[in-house]
């Protein structure tokens, strides 16, 4: 349900993306008959770009700083630029950590011995590794506020997205050891503390593109926060099923690169 509601509003974002334009006729791929070269020095351009992100995020409220600590994120995105430098996008990214807070007592409870080790299903202690891993998917929409230079197509940017923030705990033994039946197939998942729900963020920053159109890039300060409630049926170090609420949040920058689709204006003198 939730892809086919993610699916939906992409579609709802690109229409009102080309609505922005004024007339849906007028957006067209490179080299189809619609399509016309485009000035980048001296006009506002309208172009579907692609785009590679990567960010590094701190958490910045209690409850997760309570269970992670920094994190780094990539992804990937669908852009689209109006005449009006209006931005419109749909993205994906992917959150990895190195830092888990929380205590493996914590975590994993009785299945620890007196020592707080773990012994696997070769009957020896494991060595074992705690990471963070998750999801953010979002739309997003902005204002771009452009400079004469180096064109109008560059300059400060705000945006703000609303969407969908997943995280959780992945745990890894060594390669010579197999896990302990308790961390298992399907019982792993009762130890994750994975935990999800409705996302927003806000960001600004800086978009460059080239009047080349070689190299185009943006720089920006970002905040993502989450209400979250567990996913998992059932808690087993709680015995029980979380029910809690939690308010997560991540303060990053994050850089990304482009690749615009418009059609460059041809050159008004060619030499042989």
């Amino acid at each position: 349900m939730r892809t086919r509601i993610f699916a939906f509003l992409s579609l709802l974002l690109m229409f009102v993306a080309a609505r922005a334009q004024g007339d849906l006729s007028t957006i067209s791929a490179p080299g189809t008959p619609n399509s016309r070269g485009r000035d980048i020095r001296k006009e506002c351009v309208p172009t579907w770009m692609f785009q590679a992100t990567y960010s590094f995020q701190m958490p910045v409220t209690a409850d997760t700083k309570a269970l992670f600590g920094n994190n780094h994120t990539v992804g990937g995105s669908v852009y689209y630029k109006t005449s009006k430098n209006w931005l419109f996008s749909v993205n994906g990214n992917y959150l990895s950590g190195n830092k888990v807070k929380i205590s493996r007592r914590d975590l994993f409870g009785e299945i620890l011995d007196l020592n707080d080790e773990i012994i696997t299903g070769d009957g020896i202690y494991g060595s074992y590794a705690l990471f963070e891993r998750g999801v953010h998917f979002q739309l997003t929409c902005g204002k771009m506020f452009a400079f004469k230079k180096p064109n109008p197509n560059s300059g400060i940017f705000v945006q703000g997205g609303l969407g969908f923030l997943v995280t959780w705990i992945r745990t890894e033994f060594g390669s010579y050891a197999s896990p302990p039946k308790p961390l298992n197939d399907d019982y792993r998942y009762g130890y994750d503390r994975k935990r999800g729900g409705f996302a927003y963020s806000a960001s600004v920053g800086y978009l460059f593109m080239s009047s080349t159109r070689v190299f185009n890039f943006s720089v920006a300060v970002e905040y993502v926060g989450a209400i979250t409630t567990p996913m998992r049926e059932w808690d087993f170090n709680l015995k029980a099923k979380d029910t809690k609420v939690y308010n997560d949040g991540y303060l990053g920058i994050r850089a990304a690169i482009y690749i615009p689709t418009y059609r460059r204006m041809p050159a008004d003198y060619y030499y042989y």
